[in-house]
């Protein structure tokens, strides 16, 4: 009788056991990112950043206020680190609406990682900057192909930058006009300080980039390219 109750038992356990596998499993399938009906992602929820994840140096720069990503401060970069492509990237669109205060200097990198402080070393910065003292003006890729003097954005108006990345070929279009078309010498050298400026595979991040600048991101969406 005790082997039998002993063995029920043991059934018992199994069955409870599969089934709590199997939930999480769905719960797991449910939560994975789902791309909308075009291919984009969304990588960011619009109330906070879960899948971001700051570097350690004056981290009450960036916040999420109002569903944007607001970024106000001394420098500081918050990279993406959650489930979609796992984080790493290498062919892609990317894209951001993006409102810049007066005099504000911002950047989007691609192809970067993760680093505790220090502006990133590793990857390429698509600058947003349309009337800070910097000349290098929205669009441009930061000292490999620059957008010099105009900006084609204007402060305290909503603009898309989108970053189209293919092989070594990089489009940047500003509000749905192509500002930035680059193409990546082979066997490219960097000068000092950014020998890993380069396209390669990696992360995105956003860039805080002074005390006085002031830069609101919404929309954050990626579309992995094979």
């Amino acid at each position: 009788m005790k082997t039998q109750t002993h063995r029920l038992s043991l059934f018992a356990l199994v069955v409870i056991c599969t089934t709590a596998f199997a939930d999480a499993a769905v719960t797991k399938k449910a939560d994975a990112p789902r791309p909308d009906a075009d291919g984009w992602y969304s990588l960011f929820n619009g109330k906070d950043l879960t899948g971001w994840k700051k570097a350690e140096e004056n981290q009450d720069t960036i916040a999420v206020v109002d569903g944007e990503i607001v970024i106000k401060g001394p420098r500081c970069h918050v990279f993406y680190d959650g489930p979609v492509n796992k984080g790493k990237f290498k062919n892609f669109e990317w894209k951001c609406e993006i409102l810049t205060k007066p005099n504000s200097n911002s950047g989007m990198y691609f192809h970067t990682e993760y680093q505790r402080d220090g502006w990133p070393a590793k990857g390429m910065e698509v600058q947003v900057n349309n009337t800070h003292g910097d000349p290098r003006k929205t669009g441009s890729l930061y000292r490999a192909q620059d957008v010099m003097n105009d900006s084609p954005a204007k402060d305290n108006e909503w603009f898309t930058q989108h970053v189209i990345v293919n092989g070594r070929h990089v489009i940047v279009k500003v509000n749905d006009k192509v500002v930035n078309d680059y193409t990546q010498p082979k066997d490219l050298k960097r000068e000092p300080g950014f020998e890993q400026a380069l396209i390669s595979s990696g992360t995105f991040a956003l860039q805080g980039h002074d005390p006085d600048s002031e830069v609101h991101y919404r929309k954050v969406m990626v579309k992995p390219l094979p």
